[in-house]
C-alpha cells in the first residue's frame, strides 16, 4: 500500500479518531500512527499479515477499542498492559499462547476475544479483570479450567470448541456468570460439576458435543434449579 494512501488514513483518523485498515497485507503495525497517540480511540488492523505488536502500542493511552483479528501474532508485548482505557480488545485468529504477565492491568477491559488461539488454560491474568462482561475463548486448545476461574468477573465465558476434560468446582462461584457454553469439548458427565446447575448464578448452559447424551444431565441433581433460573432468564429477555 503506498504511502499516500497511508497518509489519507493517517488524516481520517487524527479528525475521527478510529484508524481503520484491513486485509491490506500490512506485516507491521504502522509505525506513523505514533504521530496519534493521544487522538485515536479505535485501531482496526484485523485480516493483516502482522506478527509482531511493537510496545509503542503502550503509547495510546485514550484508546478503547483494539483489534487484529486474523493476523499472524504469537505474543503480546507488556507494553499493552498500560491501556487503561482499553474496553474491548479482539484478538481472534492469530498464534498466541499466552498473555502478558500484566494483563490483569487492563482494568476498563469488558469485551475479550481470543477465539482461534493456541491459548492451553483460562488465563489466570482474567480473574483480576473487574469489568469483564464477555470473554471468548472458543477454538483454542484448552484442556482444563482452573480454580482461578472462581474469580472471574464475566457475564459470558465462550469455551467452545477446545480439549476440555476438567472444569474446577469454583466456576460455580463466578459472582456474574450467566452464559457458559462448553460445545464440543472432551467432558465426561461425571467431570461437570453439579455446583453448576444446583448452585452458581449460571443460567444458559451450553454443553452439546461433549461425551455424553443431554439426556443425561436431565437426570442429575440440581437440574431442575438450573431450569428454574434459565426459565426465570429467558422470561425476562421475552
Amino acid at each position: 500500500m503506498g504511502n499516500s494512501a497511508l497518509k489519507a488514513h493517517l488524516e481520517t483518523a487524527q479528525k475521527t479518531g478510529v484508524f481503520q485498515l484491513t486485509g491490506k497485507g500490512l506485516t507491521e503495525f504502522p509505525e506513523d500512527l505514533q504521530k496519534l497517540t493521544s487522538n485515536l480511540r479505535t485501531i482496526d488492523l484485523s485480516n493483516n499479515k502482522i506478527e509482531l505488536l511493537p510496545p509503542l502500542i503502550g503509547k495510546f493511552s485514550f484508546l478503547k477499542s483494539l483489534a487484529l483479528n486474523n493476523n499472524k501474532l504469537t505474543a503480546l508485548p507488556e507494553e499493552l498492559c498500560k491501556l487503561k482505557k482499553l474496553e474491548t480488545l479482539h484478538l481472534n485468529g492469530n498464534h498466541l499462547r499466552q498473555l502478558p504477565a500484566a494483563f490483569g492491568q487492563l482494568s476498563a477491559l469488558k469485551t475479550l476475544s481470543l477465539s482461534g488461539n493456541q491459548l492451553r488454560t483460562v488465563p489466570t491474568q482474567l480473574s483480576g479483570l473487574r469489568h469483564l462482561d464477555v470473554v471468548d475463548l472458543s477454538k483454542n486448545q484448552i484442556q482444563n479450567v482452573p480454580d482461578s476461574v472462581g474469580e472471574l468477573q464475566a457475564i459470558e465465558l465462550n469455551l467452545n470448541q477446545n480439549q476440555i476434560s476438567q472444569i474446577s468446582m469454583q466456576i460455580s462461584h463466578c459472582p456474574r456468570l450467566k452464559v457458559l457454553r462448553l460445545e464440543e469439548n472432551c467432558l465426561e458427565l461425571s467431570m461437570l460439576p453439579q455446583s453448576i446447575l444446583s448452585d452458581s448464578q449460571i443460567s444458559l448452559l451450553a454443553v452439546e458435543g461433549n461425551l455424553f447424551e443431554i439426556k443425561k444431565l436431565r437426570e442429575l441433581d440440581g437440574y431442575d434449579k438450573y431450569m428454574e433460573r434459565f426459565t426465570a432468564t429467558k422470561k425476562k429477555f421475552a
